[in-house]
């Protein structure tokens, strides 16, 4: 059941298939969720608000796809968790999902229990962030890492990035020179969640590098050991 009792967390759900919304919609609720669902990217678009904190999200809709919206929505700076739902399953498609800036990808026909899981597993994440000093800047040259704001700036100039991009970035730059294994990212950045494959560190590290540009160059994968941040 959702802890906060008095004012539930919410989630929107869009699919463009009725009896998915709905069967959805009901076992979230009985969770303790707060639901809103939405058959479209367009109408999804119109309901999201600050108090949804995760979207349950078909890729293959009509209009605008699942892909594109959740694409929309990081290039506007939304950083909502989001879980794709699609009858897609190839590793492709998967590692499609997480490049724009998914959370988990649940392939259909789908355990109503695996979603409710992976529900938890992220809502969870999303309340617990690291663990770190507050009030902490980190400065490597040009880039500028705020602890605190979870702010990150390169030449001056902000870039996006998601929750679990940040987590990354973080725990390699604080223990500069130590390896850490896809594993050991794992439960640091994404809290012990079982569920997550450790292919998907690789594709979070080498959408991160692409971000911080030269500075990408500085986190180093030892082959058979796992990644570092080392300075150069």
């Amino acid at each position: 059941m959702a802890t906060n009792k008095e004012q539930p967390l919410s989630i929107l759900v869009v699919d463009d298939e009725p009896d998915i919304r709905e069967i959805l919609q009901f076992n979230l609720e009985n969770e303790g969720y707060q639901v809103d669902s939405a058959d479209s990217a367009e109408a999804a678009a119109t309901i999201l608000s600050g108090k949804h904190r995760l979207i349950l999200l078909d890729v293959m809709m009509g209009g605008i796809s699942g892909f594109k919206f959740a694409d929309q929505l990081r290039k506007a700076g939304n950083n909502i968790p989001i879980i794709f739902l699609t009858a897609k399953d190839t590793e492709n498609d998967m590692l499609t999902g997480f490049s724009i800036g998914g959370d988990d990808y649940i392939s259909k026909p789908f355990s109503i229990k695996e979603v409710i899981a992976r529900v938890k597993n992220i809502l969870k994440r999303m309340a617990v962030p690291v663990d770190k000093p507050a009030k902490k800047i980190i400065e490597i040259g040009e880039l500028k890492i705020d602890l605190e704001s979870k702010t990150v700036l390169l030449d001056s100039q902000p870039i996006e990035l998601t929750k679990t991009e940040f987590n990354i970035l973080e725990l390699l730059v604080q223990n500069e020179g130590k390896l850490y294994s896809r594993s050991d990212i794992l439960d640091k950045a994404w809290k012990n969640d079982g569920i997550v494959l450790e292919r998907t560190v690789d594709v979070h590290i080498t959408r991160l590098r692409r971000k911080l540009g030269h500075f990408g160059d500085y986190i180093i994968n030892r082959t058979g050991y796992g990644y570092t941040f080392s300075p150069q």
